[in-house]
């Protein structure tokens, strides 16, 4: 009998350990609010995401690497080799997909004249982008920019002579934006998208920060950019493979803060809400579906070690701007001179290109782009209320005519996405039973057909 008793006891004091270990690790504190269902395709935007072709990525690629070396210093009037005439193919190739825009796209190749810098560019060296444009039919100064680098490179930074073949850094890139561009130019989304292809990465960034800077001292308003740099692989040095990966790095404090804005964002905890980050939730909500079978693994830093990319360019004119890199990088494959060495095949040659791989990455680039054109743009203006002490919340916003509606979103302060959604209709501001003290907030908006915006994050009033 007092075996059986102490049985029992011992099964009830294990179901309420279970039950306070399930307690621990549900979501706290209690709050208002529906769970966060992310964002899927509508029919439109399925269609777009269907009608990316590898086999037109692999002709963009098999092209690009056709033209010998891509070098920023390489022959800019060659018409079969160089630089230029790789320029000229993708402005031209560009043409092709406007002509079927019925006006709504425009190509352009804007440049200028880059001066001698010690080390990386001897001579005085044309830089020129090829960008082609969609406006917005509601807001065409809302921005956002897809794109990949088409110069190449070798072992030696000033070697513009040998082979560069770049198929890979940053063909891939290249095609993505091109892709993307062709499948687009028929529809006409809300807000302006810009495809681009740029120069002089791989010396200093040349191209994306003409065109970053351009863009500011022109006053649009660039809410994302999208940077597509070594996006053709699925195959790590190991021979691993892995074809439903995409890194996203995400930057944190935005490099355009001043010290002073740096230490405010500390000081309420907001080092991971900059709005890079809410670039990033945004991307890893729309992208991660079944039209594009990817998984968008986001990376909580500006990029990897020791290297770097265009998106900095859009971070350093204060723009939020993320970079997509393939999941296991193959460093014999990039940056190197084409030959074999001890049997291993160095050089960026297209044989080692996955060509559906890339077509993937496309698809989480459209899906984020054309979910960010259509939506209304982030809210602008946000604060939180801290002028007394109070369990309760208040948010206000600049209200938006374009937006329908508007939803609250929170999170834990140690979880990654956000969690909870709170409707709370056209208004522009909102006090929700939700202590400030406990979890991060945002606010997004909703567009009359559903798309909604990134989130923004609220500085204290």
């Amino acid at each position: 009998m007092l075996f059986t008793f102490a049985l029992a006891f011992c099964a009830l004091a294990i179901q309420a350990l279970s039950q306070s270990i399930l307690d621990a690790t549900s979501p706290w504190p209690p709050g208002p609010g529906q769970d966060l269902v992310p964002q899927e395709p509508d029919a439109e935007l399925a269609q777009i995401l269907s009608q990316i072709d590898p086999n037109r990525i692999q002709a963009i690629i098999e092209k690009l690497v056709s033209f010998g070396t891509r070098h920023t210093l390489s022959n800019q009037t060659d018409p079969v080799r160089g630089i230029g005439a790789a320029r000229d193919w993708i402005a031209s190739e560009m043409r092709t997909y406007a002509a079927a825009s019925n006006g709504r796209m425009v190509v352009t190749v804007p440049s200028y004249v880059q001066q001698p810098v010690s080390g990386l560019v001897p001579k005085a060296t044309v830089i020129s982008n090829i960008v082609a444009t969609i406006n917005g039919s509601v807001e065409p100064n809302r921005v956002y920019v897809v794109s990949g680098h088409y110069d190449s490179r070798v072992t030696n930074i000033l070697n513009f002579m040998d082979d560069a073949p770049g198929a890979d850094d940053d063909g891939s890139g290249v095609a993505v934006s091109m892709e993307l561009a062709r499948v687009m130019a028929t529809h006409q989304p809300a807000a302006t998208i810009m495809f681009a292809v740029v120069a002089g990465e791989e010396q200093d960034l040349f191209g994306s920060n003409f065109m970053a800077t351009t863009l500011k001292q022109q006053g649009a308003d660039v809410q994302g950019m999208l940077d597509n740099d070594i996006v053709g692989s699925s195959t790590a040095d190991d021979g691993t493979i892995d074809t439903t990966d995409i890194r996203m790095f995400v930057s944190g404090l935005p490099p355009s803060n001043t010290a002073q804005q740096n230490l405010n964002l500390a000081a309420i905890g907001g080092e991971n809400d900059s709005p890079a980050h809410q670039l990033g939730r945004f991307i890893a909500e729309v992208s991660q579906n079944s039209a594009t079978q990817m998984n968008v693994r986001t990376i909580f830093r500006p990029d990897r070690f020791l290297r770097g990319g265009d998106h900095e360019s859009f971070l350093d004119q204060g723009f939020p701007a993320v970079r997509f890199t393939e999941p296991h990088e193959n460093f014999a494959h990039q940056h190197q001179d084409v030959r074999v060495s001890n049997g291993v095949q160095f050089g960026d040659l297209i044989e080692f290109v996955d060509f559906n791989f890339t077509a993937s990455v496309a698809k989480v680039n459209g899906a984020a782009l054309w979910s960010l054109a259509q939506a209304p743009g982030t809210p602008k203006g946000l604060v939180i209320d801290t002028s007394t002490l109070t369990n309760n919340s208040t948010l206000r916003w600049t209200e938006d005519p374009n937006a329908a509606g508007y939803e609250v979103v929170w999170r834990e302060t140690d979880q990654p996405q956000w969690q909870k959604v709170i409707s709370v209709g056209k208004v522009s501001s909102v006090t929700v039973q939700l202590s400030k003290d406990n979890v991060q907030m945002g606010v997004r908006a909703v567009g009359s057909n559903g798309f909604k915006s990134p989130a923004a994050f609220p500085m204290p009033n």
